[in-house]
């Protein structure tokens, strides 16, 4: 009786020993404020518009021994809006590569629909561009992230100048659209996996599915193409069928699945680059025997980055 009292101590003694700096548990939070003292798993407050106060909750994670070093990941989270899910997703990753890992939640309240997360908020209605429906630069959703990064580096200690992006599904398509949005943004590598639909290169067609009638008219092709984007695209994420996959006459110009819209999306801004005969710096990589699973394609990513 005695040595199972104490081997039932131990056990309960590992435990909390082991949560107490959330070295990779799922699930529990360690902190509420953003500090150079915060480790491992956390949530906290952002204000990315002091104008009225509103904010967003990120999750985060923050690898033991971190230092100002450190290097820093955005994650965007899918359309489920999930973004608890999304860092419990990498934080074995996380502490594996010694990153940070800083994940956004855009809820439908503040940021509604696909008009509001995935097309960053450009426009009150993407899919019918107009002067008159184009948003404040500051209410854009593109427009958190810069300021976060802000926030994240001077509240961490960090002294990291550029930081990594994973975007998944939705979170895909805010990212690249994110890229072309904000040129001058501090990214150093970008994976945008398994997006449902881009937004092409394409001077002759209106945005959201080309660059017409948008910001995006007087881009600049050359930095763009210096950047060190990732598609990626798991080989089985092929069902025209998927559960909410845009199709319309427009869009279905570029594939009938996510796989062949990620190959003809990439293909066609190499062929613009070679047009113009400027640097593409851009990769492609198709996972093999994968579909749409973002934990998956978010483990892809982070070894994309810091295992190429």
């Amino acid at each position: 009786m005695k040595s199972r009292s104490i081997l039932i101590l131990i056990i309960i003694t590992l435990f909390y020993s082991c949560s107490s700096k959330n070295d990779g548990l799922i699930g529990l939070d360690n902190f509420t404020e953003l500090n150079s003292q915060s480790e491992g798993s956390g949530t906290f407050p952002f204000v990315y518009n002091s104008n009225t106060n509103k904010s967003l909750d990120v999750y985060c994670h923050i690898p033991e021994n971190s230092d100002s070093s450190t290097p820093i990941v955005f994650l965007f989270h899918g359309n489920n809006r999930n973004a608890n899910e999304y860092r419990n997703s990498l934080v074995a990753k996380a502490n594996l590569y010694g990153f940070i890992l800083l994940v956004p939640e855009f809820t439908t309240t503040q940021f509604p629909g696909g008009d509001g997360y995935n097309l960053g908020n450009v426009f009150t209605d993407g899919d019918n561009p107009s002067a008159s429906s184009l948003n404040n630069e500051s209410e854009w959703a593109f427009s958190v992230i810069e300021p976060l990064f802000t926030y994240a580096i001077q509240n961490l200690n960090n002294q990291s100048s550029k930081y990594h992006i994973i975007g998944h599904s939705a979170g895909a398509q805010f990212a690249h659209r994110f890229l072309f949005f904000k040129p001058l943004a501090k990214i150093d590598k970008m994976v945008a996996s398994a997006a449902g639909w881009y937004t092409t290169l394409d001077l002759e067609t209106n945005f959201p599915y080309g660059i017409n009638a948008s910001p995006l008219e007087d881009i600049n092709f050359s930095l763009l193409f210096s950047k060190q984007l990732t598609i990626l695209v798991g080989s089985n994420d092929n069902d025209p069928n998927s559960s909410a996959l845009r199709h319309n006459s427009i869009v279905d110009l570029q594939g009938l699945n996510r796989l062949d819209r990620a190959i003809s999306f990439y293909n066609n801004a190499q062929s613009k680059a070679a047009d113009l005969n400027v640097n593409f710096e851009w990769d492609f990589v198709i996972n093999p025997n994968e579909d749409h699973n973002y934990l998956i394609a978010v483990s892809k990513a982070s070894d994309i980055i810091f295992n190429p």
